[in-house]
């Protein structure tokens, strides 16, 4: 799931304009619409028709999008997959938590995940479900879910510093996504006060309906969160009093368990300090 197109730099001198146009090309295609034309991506991308036709002919050539069939539709490729896992490797992250992962997996929880704060979305970088998922939502690795309304998000955002909090809650619209999504900064910094005091976050379908999520903090040496790990459960099978109450120990002590291996072998992940 890609994020929004973003604009190049301001200064000209200081950017190479065909490459930030080639990546709008790029970007114009997301899991709501994997095959376009030719006139589709340009207008996505802010470009004209021939200067669509050059960069996606380009990027077929490289191997990075392809025509579908004898069609005028063209998708990406699963090489521009290359570029998205070459980023999330250069950690010992998703090898360290996979095992950990997997046993929270079962009669609870149906779905445990790692992710990591990109901007002001949290990108999943390592998920262990169950073979018959009933979650009814659609995550996977590189999947993207706004930090401000999931508890995998607000478990970051609760341990970074306040001015940190407020250039990540600013950073995109407060949408409703349902009926009890927080969408007041003053709520939503009450919230991450409440989280931290009590060391794990909760989402109440706050981000889709009929999904409780627990989330607890992944932290380096210094306190600071690299990370949070995530278990979701339907909420049509218990209550959320419940929920929390069969799920918060076994996901704090698995956020401090990958915590401690992460410090060992000094793996990190998310944005160079």
């Amino acid at each position: 799931m890609t994020g929004p197109i973003q604009q190049p730099p301001a200064d000209p001198k200081n950017t190479v304009q065909s490459l930030a146009k080639g990546f709008k090309v790029l970007q114009a295609f997301t899991a709501q619409e994997p095959e376009l034309t030719m006139a589709e991506v340009a207008r996505k991308a802010g470009l004209d028709n021939a200067t669509a036709f050059r960069f996606l002919n380009t990027l077929v050539g490289l191997g990075y999008v392809t025509k579908v069939g004898e069609s005028r539709l063209f998708r990406l490729s699963l090489k521009v997959l290359d570029l998205g896992f070459d980023a999330i490797a250069r950690s010992d992250l998703r090898t360290l938590a996979r095992p950990i992962l997997r046993g929270l997996v079962g009669e609870v929880s149906e779905a445990a995940s790692i992710g990591v704060l990109d901007g002001s979305s949290v990108v999943y970088v390592e998920r262990v479900q169950a073979g018959l998922a009933q979650l009814g939502v659609d995550v996977r690795i590189g999947s993207r879910v706004a930090a401000y309304s999931s508890a995998v998000g607000q478990a970051i955002l609760a341990w970074l510093p306040q001015d940190a909090q407020l250039k990540v809650l600013r950073g995109q619209p407060l949408v409703r996504l349902t009926a009890t999504t927080l969408t007041d900064i003053d709520a939503l910094l009450e919230r991450l006060a409440q989280v931290r005091a009590l060391g794990y976050a909760m989402s109440n379908q706050e981000t889709v309906s009929g999904v409780y999520v627990m989330a607890a903090p992944v932290l380096d040496v210094d306190g600071l969160p690299v990370a949070s790990l995530s278990v979701a459960a339907p909420a049509s099978r218990s209550s959320l009093q419940q929920f929390e109450q069969d799920t918060r120990a076994a996901v704090v002590a698995a956020a401090g368990q990958l915590a401690r291996a992460l410090q060992t072998t000094g793996g990190y992940v998310g944005q160079d300090r």
